[in-house]
């Protein structure tokens, strides 16, 4: 009988750690599977590779299941800076990106990283950096785009009036 195979090209390793990553509580699975994989026989080196991690890895899994049973398959809290805006504040940014910036008092056409930083400072007096705010907006799944800029182009019309009020002097002199 021949094993069975995945032929689908979306389907592959990057795509599926990429997954895991945004989806909250894949890496649950991850590690449940590592466990897993590990209680049947496997090697933590073949485990590493299976899911393209590096073995480290899979020995600190390994060493945490040990030391702390099944309270390993959950993330410890992360030290670090809270963010400095909620939820509802990122919810409220979604919904003015669906608008233009001039709905809001903003001089601008587009949203880019200035805009947001600019709008974050006004309406939620949260002060972000520029590139952060760029990445704001790639969280919240847009991109960011160059503007176009359209050159004016000159019109036959007026020419001739705008010639004949135009005075000559001699030598640039005003008389």
């Amino acid at each position: 009988m021949k094993a069975l195979e995945i032929t689908n090209p979306d389907v592959e390793r990057e795509t599926l750690l990429r997954m895991a990553e945004e989806i909250p509580g894949a890496w649950i699975g991850i590690r449940i599977a590592g466990l897993l994989l590990l209680l049947s026989g496997w090697n933590s080196t073949k485990i590493a590779e299976l899911l393209g991690l590096t073995r480290w890895a899979v020995v600190k899994w390994i060493r945490a299941a040990n030391e702390r049973g099944l309270d390993m398959l959950e993330d410890k809290p992360r030290s670090g800076r809270p963010p400095r805006y909620n939820s509802k504040v990122l919810a409220e940014l979604e919904g003015a990106l669906l608008k233009t910036p001039k709905d809001f008092g903003l001089n601008r056409s587009r949203w880019d990283g200035v805009v947001v930083a600019e709008y974050m400072r006004r309406f939620h007096s949260v002060e972000i950096h520029v590139r952060h705010a760029q990445r704001l907006i790639k969280k919240l799944g847009y991109t960011l785009r160059r503007p176009s800029y359209k050159y004016a182009q000159a019109v036959d019309t007026g020419v001739k009036e705008f010639g004949e009020e135009l005075k000559k002097t001699p030598s640039g002199l005003e008389e």
